[in-house]
């Protein structure tokens, strides 16, 4: 049985601020979003089989974005975040 692809990263939650627009009132802020950070672990678990070594080989470290919508400072609405900015790869040295 294959392993599952969060047996290869080790997890851990994290807070970013980031600039966004709110569709209704148009005014620009600031938010505090939230994020996983996924990072690779050093070796393959136990019970991988030859699928599980080529997923863990292209694996790499990343940013997942848990927050979709926020709250706007102004208006009070919400609106969502885009969704092109979900999962971010990390540099090596942005371990």
């Amino acid at each position: 049985m294959a392993l599952d692809e969060r047996a290869f990263f080790s997890d851990r939650n994290e807070t970013r601020p980031a600039r966004y627009t709110c569709n209704r009132c148009r005014r620009t802020n600031e938010y505090t979003v939230r994020w996983v950070r996924r990072v690779k672990k050093d070796r393959l678990p136990a019970g991988a089989d030859e699928r599980d070594r080529a997923k863990f080989a292209k694996s790499f470290n990343h940013l997942y974005r848990i927050d979709d919508v926020v709250n706007c400072v102004r208006c009070r609405r919400r609106f969502e975040i885009p969704s092109h900015q979900s999962m971010v790869p990390l540099q090596d040295g942005e371990n």
